[in-house]
């Protein structure tokens, strides 16, 4: 059955449901069984008794959230104020009238946008008034639409409309000492990293997900790319994914079916349950506005409302933090209680609504009142909730740590009645290279090993595990794969160019006698491309800290700061590490980090100048994408700026690494927070047109297919077709003994033999010509793995490492160091020569070879040797 959410829209059934159903309904709400979508879709059309049964239950649950939270009795808001940055946006929402044109602003005698001066005027205002939340709300990407809005942004300094509330938001902390919760609409992954240091908090409702209202035309949405909900979705998860807390919510009324609000409520489920980053969700009602195109759409009624607020409650169980604007609600303040909202959201005593203009706040006093005469006591919050102010790292910047500590009473999370409201000096926290933690686990990982084998909020940190298992789930489905394989051997030994996808899958699936037959076609390959040498690199992995907050849950490297396998290195201990493995003939660091929330963005600079000042002549190979991302996005500076300034640091190249599979589907269950697969090809391909060259990996055997190696594949090959810049392709087995994904019971224990040598072989035949060449991983695969390798188109080993503890710390037994004596006996295992080589594949000076013959197999004191 399909019913109208408002009379006069969508496909109405005015019988509504029966009342067997709505019964049936309302005990499992009660009795607080688990309701499905159809079940919700009743319950949201209850009407007198069965409204107050609805309600009834519906407040049981939220009262026993508060108390578990520990404040019951509790009703929050936040006292605010409302700054409208731009009413210029590309969409065209119609029922919106916060949206102008640049002809209007004009003739009003305004700009584009509000100067930093008329924004702090109001936040200075808002902060002697007590305020402690400044409101930044903007409409979508304007400079896409209006001229007016880009020039008025290239005037001021500004790349984009992202960077001036980044750089708004930095003067509202530093100068008044209000909190900005930002509403700049949609954001990618990449505005999420720019933003966070600047905010504890953001938003975006997600409206509704009836794809039609945005679709069709005549639908409130259409002509608005804003208001898909698919992309609305994405923003959640990648709030979620960067740890933000997040606010959002439906808006009811707008033409959508019982069925379809029932729907938006799961999905504010699914993603909260995912990714626990949903601070609050606001319930709004539609109210009809003069001079927009839904004026005489009827308003939302208030049972619409209620009822809405007691389904949402019941769907979003009793830790979540309901709101309904009190401004749009005529007063009836007590009903919203009653069905189960627990706060009131920002309250303004000197800015009005920009969004609803003709309905002012309530006053402050009249709220609690209200609040007061049904049991509540009306408690002021931060824009950031509670839980988050407790939760801190990584929720909480480190840069914002200071400015909220100076608001949050530390007990409750709840803002502190008698805080000054002042700004503090927005900056990185100190000393961020003093060295901590285990220094010499990179030493001991080989003999002590780890502390444990996992952390002890593995139940948190990674999401909900459930969920990952049903994402899982598809792709762990062998695929039937009807192809040839004969003839698609033929193409290989004919031209590997010329393999079509169906023919690259057959090849991918290849077992037995027909996996001999590829492997002997890659080997072939190899030999014609690349001649009979195994090249290897005398190097040391420098790995500088092992914290990090980014909840990879492939990764067992991982730590908290205060976790007993935790360590950062000093810059000192960095170059003094560099300047042994030069005496040991090194001719490259490969240094690479967790994403270390008090390090700031310019501190790889320091590293790589630390190591180029200790040894000239080392080449520093440093930094994945993820990395660079994260320094780009904490300076301020765009990808190209920061790896510029890298480059004049000392960086010489950069590792492919942080790619682990090049497809959403897969890396939205290996990682909750890394970089999206298309920002890993801007970083890389950015790279490689400022000079700095970097190897490509991939990462299988864990939730991936042998599709996902082929895309992936595919796409590394086609970046070098563009760039040219990739020295080589790096197979990376997946280590799965300790990695979080495995011991959740998601991921397989790795890739067999099988899998090892097809991906090999594919990788020669799939990237040939266009990168010639093929590493194998000692580390990953020991010495006979690696041999076969050899034999199955590899071309390279890698390097001496000297010290390595990202595999071993995932549960890696083949040991942290190689001698070059070790590395030409795996070369010897494959009857072929070995050969040394540079990071760039060049010839290795005489001096350096020396070098290394002389100290082969006599290392210093502080590197590891595995017995």
């Amino acid at each position: 059955m399909t019913t109208s959410a408002t009379s006069g829209t969508g496909p109405a059934d005015p019988t509504g449901p029966t009342e067997n159903s709505m019964r049936r309904a309302l005990k499992r709400a009660r009795d607080g069984v688990a309701l499905d979508a159809s079940e919700a879709a009743v319950l949201l059309q209850a009407r007198g008794e069965h409204l107050d049964a609805l309600t009834a239950s519906a407040a049981r649950v939220r009262d026993a959230g508060l108390e578990a939270a520990g404040r019951p009795g509790v009703i929050t808001y936040s006292k605010s104020v409302f700054v409208p940055l731009t009413r210029l946006c590309r969409d065209k929402c119609h029922y919106c009238t916060f949206v102008t044109v640049p002809g209007k602003l004009r003739r009003a005698g305004h700009g584009m946008f509000m100067s930093p001066d008329e924004v702090l005027d109001i936040a200075r205002r808002g902060a002697a008034l007590g305020c402690k939340e400044a409101l930044i709300t903007l409409g979508d990407k304007p400079e896409e639409r209006w001229s007016e809005a880009r020039e008025w942004l290239d005037a001021h300094g500004y790349d984009d409309t992202i960077a001036y509330v980044r750089a708004i938001s930095i003067r509202i902390l530093e100068e008044t000492g209000l909190l900005p919760h930002l509403n700049p609409g949609v954001m990618t992954w990449t505005d999420f990293q720019r933003l966070k240091p600047v905010a504890p908090s953001m938003g975006m409702m997600l409206e509704t997900t009836a794809t039609r209202l945005w679709s069709e035309p005549g639908g409130p949405h259409h002509g608005s790319p804003d208001k898909e909900p698919a992309v609305r979705l994405r923003v959640l998860e990648d709030a979620g994914r960067s740890s933000v807390p997040f606010t959002s919510g439906i808006l009811i009324g707008i033409g959508e079916t019982y069925e379809e609000r029932a729907e938006s409520l799961f999905a504010l489920r699914r993603v909260s349950r995912a990714y626990h980053g949903i601070q609050e969700l606001i319930i709004q009602n539609f109210r009809a506005k003069p001079d927009t195109a839904m004026r005489g759409m009827p308003d939302a009624e208030l049972d619409e409302l209620v009822a809405t607020v007691a389904v949402a409650r019941h769907i979003m169980g009793p830790s979540a933090c309901l709101q309904a604007p009190p401004n749009l609600v005529d007063a009836e303040y007590e009903r919203l209680i009653g069905a189960g909202i627990d706060d009131w959201g920002g309250v303004s005593p000197l800015t009005i609504d920009h969004v609803n203009p003709e309905r002012p706040w309530p006053q402050i006093d009249e709220l609690a009142g209200k609040s007061r005469s049904v049991g509540f006591e009306l408690r002021e919050r931060l824009c950031v909730y509670p839980e988050f102010v407790k939760r801190g790292e990584p929720w909480l910047d480190p840069r914002l740590r200071p400015h909220v500590a100076a608001l949050a009473d530390p007990e409750t999370g709840l803002a502190r009645p008698d805080a000054v409201v002042e700004g503090h000096a927005w900056q990185e926290p100190d000393e961020a290279f003093t060295a901590t933690g285990r220094t010499d686990l990179h030493a001991t990982i080989d003999t002590e090993g780890r502390t444990s084998d996992r952390r002890d909020d593995f139940d948190e940190v990674y999401g909900d595990w459930g969920a990952l298992r049903e994402a899982a789930a598809p792709g762990m489905v062998p695929e039937r794969i009807d192809t040839d394989v004969r003839a698609a051997l033929a193409t290989a030994a004919d031209d590997p160019t010329q393999l079509t996808d169906a023919e690259a899958l057959a090849l991918l699936h290849a077992d037995g006698p027909a996996l001999d037959a590829l492997c002997g076609i890659a080997d072939d390959v190899r030999r014609s491309a690349v001649g009979d040498d195994v090249t290897y690199i005398v190097t040391r992995n420098i790995n500088f800290t092992n914290v990090c907050y980014t909840g990879c849950r492939f990764c067992a490297f991982a730590q908290r700061r205060t976790d007993a396998d935790a360590y950062t290195l000093s810059l000192d201990q960095v170059a003094d590490r560099a300047q042994q493995a030069w005496e040991v003939g090194a001719v490259e660091v490969c240094m690479q980090g967790g994403i270390h929330p008090d390090l700031p963005g310019t501190a790889y600079f320091d590293i790589a100048r630390a190591v180029k000042e200790r040894v000239p002549g080392m080449h520093v190979h440093a930094f994945s994408p993820m990395e660079v991302v994260n320094g780009a996005t904490r300076t301020g500076m765009s990808i190209r700026e920061w790896l510029s300034a890298a480059k004049e640091a000392g960086l010489d190249s950069i590792p492919g690494t942080a790619a682990e599979i090049l497809d959403d589907e897969v890396r939205w269950i290996l990682t909750k927070g890394k970089l999206p697969a298309a920002t890993w090809t801007e970083v890389i391909e950015t790279a490689h047109e400022l000079g700095l060259r970097s190897s490509s990996t991939m990462m299988y055997g864990h939730v991936d297919q042998p599709r996902h190696w082929l895309g992936h594949l595919r796409t590394l090959a086609g970046i070098q077709q563009r760039t040219g810049g990739f020295t080589e392709f790096v197979t990376l087995p997946f280590i799965h003994t300790n990695a979080p994904v495995y011991l959740a019971g998601i991921a397989r224990p790795g890739p067999t033999l099988r899998d090892n040598r097809a991906v090999t072989a594919m990788a020669r035949l799939l990237l040939h010509p266009h990168i010639p060449n093929i590493q194998t991983s000692w580390v990953k695969l020991g010495t006979e793995g690696a041999a076969e390798m050899l034999r199955s188109g590899a071309n390279d080993l890698g390097g001496t490492l000297m010290e390595e503890t990202i595999s071993r710390m995932a549960g890696s037994s083949y040991g942290s160091y190689k001698s070059v004596k070790d590395l030409i006996a795996v070369a010897d295992a494959a009857g072929r020569p070995a050969k040394p080589r540079t990071t760039l594949y060049g010839p290795v000076p005489e001096e350096r070879q020396r070098a290394a013959r002389d100290s082969d197999g006599h290392l210093p004191e502080l590197l590891p040797v595995l017995d």
